[in-house]
């Protein structure tokens, strides 16, 4: 009766959402790297008291923690902002985030009527607005072109070299960019219009054009990169070319879809990649919502890095490297991460109130996790006792379905 008892009181608490083994009492909340046996000690050298009381995990907070695992944390607020007449800028690239190989990242922000200049790049553009709405346009490399307004939790999608801008339609406009290279902001990748037409002989143009050289004599100089200007009203007409649509369109208006269908009753689930939004070829990306305490459960991914926004909430994560090396990371909004090639995690929203909203993204075509709770699953029970020195009856009556969102 005793072992029946004593299997029930483990069983519940293995199979409730996992709650990490803190460091009892101790003054982490305070900013100090002490625990409550007196461990540790104050910092008396410079040090700033609201960030370290904002990452108490950065102070040894967690007892499981273990080994040397790299910064996998960057903050939008660290990042310098450039600011233009018609809005701002500010990235995360390689050199400010160095474990992030695959993706760079920046949220820019447009005035009404200011634009982002037409460019286009050698690699991959994709978006999310957050913000206000935008109107993007775009052309390929046989004339497919599409011109559409973008809302709240709408994303876009541009291939390599495609020609693209945005415009800002509301009195603010906000969006999150997103690139399939880490090192974004070396020379060669980005080409804006006015750049390489102030860079090409006039007489070239006016050839090219057929017009007179006058034309051009107002062409900028220096890069605007985003310039001010009025909401365009003038529709496209005489097109001899198609424009995006179905397959080839280049936006996905993700809340007009219904979330995914998963086990766990969490929160809300977005997946975007390629099996639903066809040419979004080389970035993947899930749109997440989760419930006060609630957890993202443990897994890892099997084919990328996972590059994270936060966009709204509080978050806690433990990232395990392998070879007995994992660490904890607290999250805010404005702050960006990446959890490298097949590292095992979770993500638990930390507020009791606030709902954890994100943006995780993949250097892939599409989205692809391995659930912890699945895998053990669908192992032979006897196994999974054996190495992990639990009763059998536990491994048994774990979920054979992903959870995804545990409440």
């Amino acid at each position: 009766m005793k072992f029946q008892y004593l299997l029930a009181a483990f069983t519940a608490t293995a199979l409730a959402a996992p709650s990490l083994e803190r460091r009892d009492g101790g003054h982490f909340g305070e900013g100090q790297p002490i625990d409550a046996k007196g461990n540790g000690g104050p910092i008396n050298g410079g040090t700033n008291q609201l960030v370290d009381k904002q990452n108490p995990d950065n102070l040894g907070q967690q007892s499981t923690d273990a080994g040397t695992v790299p910064n996998l944390k960057w903050r939008f607020s660290d990042s310098k902002t450039k600011i233009f007449n018609g809005g701002w800028v500010r990235e995360q690239v390689i050199g400010d985030l160095p474990a992030s190989h695959d993706i760079a990242g920046a949220q820019q922000h447009l005035k009404k009527g200011a634009a982002r200049e037409l460019h286009w790049h050698r690699v991959a553009e994709w978006g999310i607005v957050y913000s206000g709405s935008i109107l993007m346009t775009a052309v390929d490399e046989n004339g497919v072109y599409q011109a559409e307004k973008l809302n709240y939790g709408d994303i876009w999608y541009f291939p390599k070299g495609v020609a693209h801008t945005v415009q800002g339609l509301e009195e603010d406009n906000e969006f999150l960019l997103i690139f399939d290279d880490g090192d974004f902001d070396r020379v060669g990748t980005t080409f804006n219009l006015d750049d390489w037409v102030a860079r090409t002989p006039t007489n070239i143009l006016a050839k090219n054009f057929g017009v007179d050289e006058s034309v051009f004599k107002n062409v900028p100089q220096k890069n605007p990169y985003i310039v001010n200007g009025t909401v365009a009203t003038k529709t496209i007409s005489g097109a001899v070319t198609p424009s995006a649509t179905g397959k080839s369109s280049y936006i996905y208006r993700t809340l007009e879809h219904k979330p995914e269908k998963i086990g766990g009753s969490g929160g809300e689930f977005y997946k975007i990649d390629s099996t639903n939004f066809p040419i979004a070829k080389t970035i993947a990306a899930t749109f997440v919502t989760l419930k006060p305490g609630a957890l993202r459960e443990l897994h890892w991914h099997p084919n990328a890095e996972e590059w994270l926004y936060f966009h709204k909430g509080n978050a806690q994560a433990t990232v395990f490297i392998g070879n007995g090396n994992s660490r904890t990371f607290d999250f805010s909004a404005g702050d960006t991460a990446v959890f490298p090639d097949n590292s095992g995690h979770y993500i638990e929203n930390t507020s009791k109130t606030e709902d954890l909203v994100w943006v995780e993204i993949y250097k892939s075509d599409r989205v692809a996790d391995i659930s912890l709770s699945q895998w053990l699953a669908l192992s032979p029970p006897e196994i999974v006792s054996q190495v992990l020195k639990v009763p059998v009856e536990f491994a048994e009556q774990i979920k054979k379905e992903k959870q995804v969102l545990i409440a």
